[in-house]
């Protein structure tokens, strides 16, 4: 492909994408095909000669397409939202033209320093403490990684490698496996599977603390584990302590976990993934009272704030702690940066190379202003409050726990198998996508206010398809009808 036919099939893909955005509603959610289902429509083989452009996107329309979930459908509920604009979509498509592979300071200047301002920039929105902000005084600072995920291995391999390197000051001969091998890691019952993965990951015990009633992690429960893995040989050395749980959008109590970590020397790291973009909004700050206590804070910029993924910000307090941990020299990769002011990224991420990331970010930012996405995040509240309004003034329903952020989850008064049958028929007729969850072992329906395209039109229609299903298996249990339900 020519520089003219990237002209000509480039503008026809802009109009394909804004078409698709612009007549989403009108989709089913999920797609209908079955596992294995593209195999079996493409060729066993790659192609040995060029093939046209327009071949390529027939190919698209005809078996990719019908195999897509449309996750910027306004009926899309499921899982959280994956951020989504034009603004970020137009620098996505520059940043992947200039194809910029950000090595170290030297290889794209730019784009290390659009990376620092434009951390800086959410840092400061969230309300974040100074010292996690890029600053030549001190050596906090933010780094846009790939997803929560990496951030949270990231922050449990750097803790290892300090709480290792504290334990030796105090015994200079300590075997290193030895001592590898009794540390310990604390989370909540209610973290996000990435959280735990993390620990098989970085080789370290995971323990998975009981919540409160609320879902909420508590000091007292972490000291008390604390204290028992010490009188056990072991060394507690790492904290996830979630800002937002998957399952009901809790909120661990941060303001007594940090005093506890602080106290002991061991790495507090935060995952504020979804519900961490409501701090742009001050009424919600409250929500991270205890913050200026962590090491680590990660907040995915792709899901709340209207940027694709991926664009995962991290912020550390001390990125010394990462330098120690990760520093490997190549001459290949000297520059002529002064690092004391210029972070070195390669060292705050488990890949060397990084893709010019901050260019979609800072653009997103210019475009809508903190009031705009302030704006977004409010609407898409207001919208999941009146979405609870409506299930309550159904008596057939329950809404438990109370609201938290986009999130609603909402059950059957008639029972656990009643709920499971309602949700497997809605996602069955693919009209509406939602998943499950779990609140005081009871089982749940998470709806999440996802797309930016949603309205109270289409809460109006989700909680109208919700409810044709909740009348079908509720007046077929009244009648003891033993005819299977159908599914249209």
């Amino acid at each position: 492909m020519n520089s003219e036919q990237f002209r000509k099939f480039g503008k026809e893909l802009v109009d394909v994408l804004a078409d698709y955005i612009d007549n989403i509603r009108d989709r089913d959610v999920l797609p209908t095909v079955e596992p294995g289902y593209l195999s079996e429509m493409l060729p066993d083989e790659a192609p040995e000669e060029p093939e046209d452009w327009k071949d390529v996107m027939k190919v698209i329309n005809d078996a990719i397409m019908p195999g897509i979930t449309h996750w910027q459908s306004p009926h899309f509920h499921a899982f959280f939202p994956t951020g989504h604009s034009f603004a970020s979509l137009l620098c996505s498509m520059l940043s992947d033209g200039l194809a910029v592979l950000g090595l170290n300071w030297l290889s794209s200047p730019a784009c290390t320093e659009l990376e620092i301002v434009t951390m800086n920039w959410l840092g400061k929105l969230f309300g974040l403490p100074e010292e996690f902000l890029n600053r030549s005084l001190g050596p906090g600072g933010g780094i846009i990684q790939g997803s929560a995920s990496e951030a949270t291995l990231m922050a449990l391999l750097v803790a290892k490698d300090k709480t290792i390197r504290i334990l030796k000051t105090h015994d200079p001969n300590l075997d290193n496996d030895t001592a590898k091998s009794k540390l310990v890691a604390y989370t909540s019952d209610q973290c996000n599977s990435s959280v735990e993965k993390a620990g098989l990951l970085g080789s370290m015990k995971m323990r998975l603390l009981q919540s409160d009633v609320n879902g909420c992690l508590r000091g007292e429960t972490l000291k008390n584990a604390m204290n028992e893995d010490k009188a056990l040989g072991f060394t507690p050395c790492y904290v996830i302590a979630t800002l937002g749980t998957t399952a009901t959008c809790a909120f661990d109590f941060l303001s007594e976990l940090g005093p506890i970590c602080k106290e002991a020397n061991v790495w507090l790291h935060v995952d504020a993934a979804y519900a961490g973009s409501a701090f742009i909004c001050p009424e919600y700050r409250y929500l991270m009272k205890g913050i200026e206590f962590t090491d680590s804070i990660v907040v995915n910029a792709n899901k709340w704030i209207p940027v694709n993924f991926d664009c995962s910000t991290m912020w550390v307090r001390n990125s010394c702690d990462l330098m120690r941990a990760f520093d490997v020299q190549r001459a290949y990769l000297n520059d002529i940066a002064d690092h004391q002011k210029i972070p070195d990224y390669r060292h705050w991420q488990i890949p060397l190379g990084r893709r010019f990331r901050s260019l979609k970010l800072w653009t997103v930012i210019k475009i809508y202003g903190a009031a705009g996405i302030r704006k977004h995040i409010r609407t898409q509240i207001a919208l999941a409050l009146y979405f609870a309004e409506l299930v309550r003034a159904d008596d057939r329903f329950v809404v438990e726990p109370e609201p938290s952020m986009g999130l609603v989850c909402f059950r059957l008064k008639e029972g656990e198998n009643f709920t499971i049958q309602m949700l497997d028929i809605l996602t069955k007729r693919k009209k509406v996508f939602m998943v499950a969850g779990s609140f005081k072992n009871k089982y749940v329906i998470r709806f999440v206010i996802c797309s930016s395209l949603t309205t109270h039109e289409n809460i109006d229609y989700s909680w109208r398809k919700i409810k044709e299903v909740a009348d079908l298996i509720l007046n077929a249990d009244k009648i003891n009808s033993s005819t299977k339900i159908g599914i249209h």
